[in-house]
Order: structure tokens, then C-alpha cells, then sequence
């Protein structure tokens, strides 16, 4: 890969995956709309890890916490309002681990069209614009229930189809829910952690089964980029995000759609 293409790619990714726009749509659509070669399952994986990095690092206080939580809860010592949500990040993968294990093959094949892209993209923009503008803004994500749960945690499994947004459909949720913007920000950033390491697994088995040649520059430097940029990302998206709601995430993806939709019909 040319260097130019390493760090456009591993900043499209950092500043995406965690904004309700959807990394993976703009990881396919930045090498289709630039006449970019495939950047290849190996580069995917060493973003993704970036990615985590950075949101494991940000949330590292809050991650031990809940952790230390989850453990007491295990022994006996009580269901705190910290280890539910702890079990709640839990509860709220399986929906997508299930659906990802069933539906892999057939997303992968059918769903990643750049017109597919432009009518979730749009799609779930209008939802995300429909949350935000019904929100009631009252709970944090301590409040969550083992049903609220399960809701986030089915809505997040619709990001299996690229252009959905993964942060997009489960912030959604949760502002449908009750949730202020930066509580359901959180829980949707908690609940990337086990996803993207599954994800991750997942490709990795695929690189492991294939003759994929491996840039390791390429590989390190993405994972750096990527890290660093998600890091700022999440910053800068919980700093705003009850100032200047959704409604600039709403318009961008409307228009990202629409250009989708004159490029590619």
C-alpha cells in the first residue's frame, strides 16, 4: 500500500468508527470513489485494533470499574447498578454475535454495493434524526434494564449491513429509550469493545485461511493512526454531543447518501 492510502485509510477509520456514520461504509467506499486498490483484510484488522486501543484506553477508569463490578457480582456480593451494566455489555452482544455467525456469508456477498451503503446511510440518518428530535434526555446508563439491553443489543446487530453505523443504530436506540446523548454515546462505545474484538477474531481466522502477503509497516502505522484519531474522535464527540445533538451527523449522512445515490444509479 502507498503511504498516502495507509494514512487517509487508518484517519477515515479512527474518526469514523465511533461517529453514527459508519466506518466500515467509508472503508468501502474511500478505495471505490478514489480508484483505490483493496486495502485487504490484514489492513482492515490492524484498524480495527487501533480503534480499540484507543477506546479501551479512554475508558480504561470506567472499564476497571465495571470489571471489578462484575467480578464481585459473581461471587455473590450483590447486582450493583456498575456490574449490570457490566452483564448488560454482555447481554447487548449476543443479538450481533448470533446474527453475525448466521448472516456472515450472505452480508459480506449481497449487502456491501455502494447502493446498499446509500439507503441505510440515508435510512437510518432519518431514524437517528427521529431519536434525537423524540429524545427525552432523562437516564444515564446505570439505568439500563435487562430489556433496554436487549433492545440496544438487537439494534446493534442492523450494523452487520454496512452504511447502518454501528455507534449510529445503537446511540438511536438508547435516545428512543430515554438515554442522554452522552449516556447512550457510552454504553454504545462499551458495548464496541467485545464486537470489535469478535470482529477482529473473525477476520483474522479469514486472513489465517488465505495466502494474503502481510505489509507490516503498512499494519503498524494504520494501527497508530487509527488509535490515535479514534482517541480524539470519542473526545471530542462526548465534549459536543449534548451542545450540538445529532443533527450534523443527520445532515451528512443525508448528504453522503445522495451522492451515493448520483454516482452509483
Amino acid at each position: 500500500m502507498e503511504t498516502a492510502h495507509i494514512i487517509w485509510l487508518a484517519l477515515v477509520q479512527g474518526l469514523t468508527e465511533f461517529l453514527p456514520v459508519s466506518s466500515s461504509a467509508h472503508l468501502i467506499l474511500v478505495p471505490k470513489l478514489l480508484g483505490w486498490p483493496d486495502q485487504g483484510l490484514a489492513f482492515d484488522v490492524a484498524v480495527h485494533l487501533g480503534t480499540l486501543i484507543a477506546v479501551v484506553s479512554y475508558f480504561r477508569k470506567d472499564i476497571v470499574l465495571l470489571f471489578l463490578a462484575w467480578l464481585s457480582s459473581l461471587t455473590g456480593k450483590g447486582m450493583t447498578p456498575e456490574a449490570r451494566l457490566a452483564w448488560g455489555v454482555i447481554v447487548g452482544t449476543i443479538p450481533a454475535g448470533i446474527v453475525g455467525l448466521l448472516f456472515k456469508d450472505v452480508i459480506e456477498v449481497h449487502l456491501r454495493s455502494p447502493l446498499v451503503i446509500a439507503a441505510t446511510t440515508i435510512l437510518f440518518g432519518l431514524l437517528l434524526w427521529f431519536a434525537d428530535y423524540r429524545a427525552k434526555l432523562q437516564r444515564d446508563e446505570l439505568t439500563l434494564s435487562w430489556q433496554d439491553f436487549l433492545v440496544i443489543g438487537s439494534a446493534q446487530a442492523l450494523a452487520l449491513v454496512p452504511g447502518t453505523s454501528r455507534s449510529g443504530i445503537t446511540i438511536t436506540a438508547g435516545l428512543l429509550l430515554g438515554l442522554t446523548r452522552s449516556a447512550a454515546a457510552r454504553y454504545s462505545f462499551f458495548l464496541s469493545i467485545p464486537i470489535i474484538v469478535l470482529s477482529g477474531i473473525s477476520v483474522t481466522g479469514d486472513l489465517l485461511s488465505s495466502d494474503q502477503v502481510v505489509d507490516w509497516t503498512a499494519l503498524v502505522l494504520g494501527t497508530v493512526i487509527a488509535a490515535i484519531s479514534a482517541f480524539v474522535c470519542i473526545h471530542f464527540f462526548l465534549s459536543w454531543i449534548n451542545r450540538v445533538g445529532m443533527v450534523p451527523f443527520v445532515i451528512y449522512r443525508l448528504l453522503l447518501g445522495a451522492l451515493l445515490l448520483f454516482v452509483f444509479l
